[in-house]
């Protein structure tokens, strides 16, 4: 049974993927829905100067990224918590990899720790583009992002952190505000003291998960790395404050092939969530659905933004996918 928390993302991803796939279907039956949609999704330089109604500062983007991390921490911190007070060993056999519902204790306890995993995955994840864009990132005064776009990451934000751990985070919120109620009446002197807790045990669990969270770590640090290569090679275009409003071709790493390697690199990076995720909750599914359609839409609106712009652009470069598209 989906619980109400399962309910709310499938009705919030499920019109942002349908969107998406819509805008990107290649027949003139479509061209109007494709211009609204870029229209409202144009951010930076693929945004005209003049467009300045409904938008505001790019530098906003720190404020969402920001936000992602304190609510990853957040919700990272409860089904931790949760975790370790349900599950303080996963010693027994881990879960099939195509199971989907939690029937059983050994289910609970090991989706608990899943969901620990990938939110750990997430939370390194938008500490670093946090970080990116307050020290990397140079954006020009001038550049601006519609205000749809600030309101939709805000939402995205939230909803993000949250498909990685919904399958227990209706469990670990009761946990959570049992525990705050038990504080409460009991008073501090009356809860367990630091020296009760086991830190082995309460990490322990981590390294007894399945094969398939390891290489969706190894999958997810291979699309980090290329995502830090390619966002540091942006903000080396704008180094100095004469090239603030100056564009130029990106070229390094995986410019060398697409246009968006940045994109390229975040749905790599989900890729590494999904897999580490076992593949078994259609959340996830839904969510690494919609990075991927949006993303790859953003990607095509950029590149026929280079491809206008630059008379020498590079033709053997795509939009997104090598070789593909």
């Amino acid at each position: 049974m989906v619980s109400w928390i399962e309910g709310l993302l499938i009705a919030y991803w499920l019109p942002g993927i349908m969107s998406a796939s819509f805008a990107l279907i290649p027949s003139s039956r479509f061209n109007s829905f494709r211009a609204a949609l870029a229209d409202f999704s144009k951010k930076g330089k693929i945004l005209k100067s003049s467009s300045v109604k409904y938008t505001v500062p790019r530098t906003f983007f720190w404020h969402f990224y920001a936000f992602a991390v304190v609510w990853t921490a957040l919700l990272l911190s409860t089904t931790w918590i949760y975790a370790y007070k349900i599950a303080p060993s996963v010693s027994e056999p881990s879960l099939s990899f195509h199971k989907s519902r939690l029937s059983s204790p050994l289910e609970r306890r090991h989706a608990a720790w899943r969901s620990v995993f990938l939110l750990l995955l997430m939370e390194i994840q938008v500490l670093r583009r946090v970080i990116e864009t307050i020290y990397v990132f140079k954006y020009s005064p001038s550049t601006r992002m519609h205000i749809s776009i600030y309101l939709a990451s805000m939402f995205y934000y939230t909803a993000a952190p949250l498909s990685l751990c919904c399958t227990v985070a209706p469990e670990a919120f009761k946990f959570a505000a049992a525990q705050a109620a038990e504080f409460i009446v009991k008073g501090k002197s009356q809860m367990p003291a630091a020296s009760e807790f086991d830190w082995w045990e309460s990490v322990n669990p981590l390294t007894k998960l399945s094969w398939y969270q390891w290489i969706g770590a190894a999958i997810f640090l291979w699309g980090w790395i290329h995502q830090l290569r390619c966002h540091a090679i942006l903000g080396s275009l704008r180094e100095h404050a004469e090239q603030i409003d100056k564009y130029e071709i990106p070229r390094g790493d995986w410019f060398k092939i697409v246009s968006s390697p940045h994109y390229l690199a975040e749905i790599v990076i989900y890729v590494g969530m999904l897999v580490a995720s076992g593949g078994a909750d259609i959340i996830i599914w839904l969510l690494f659905a919609v990075v991927a359609a949006n993303l790859t839409f953003m990607a095509a609106e950029t590149h026929r933004w280079y491809l206008r712009k630059f008379d020498n652009y590079p033709s053997n470069r795509f939009a997104i996918f090598p070789f593909i598209y």
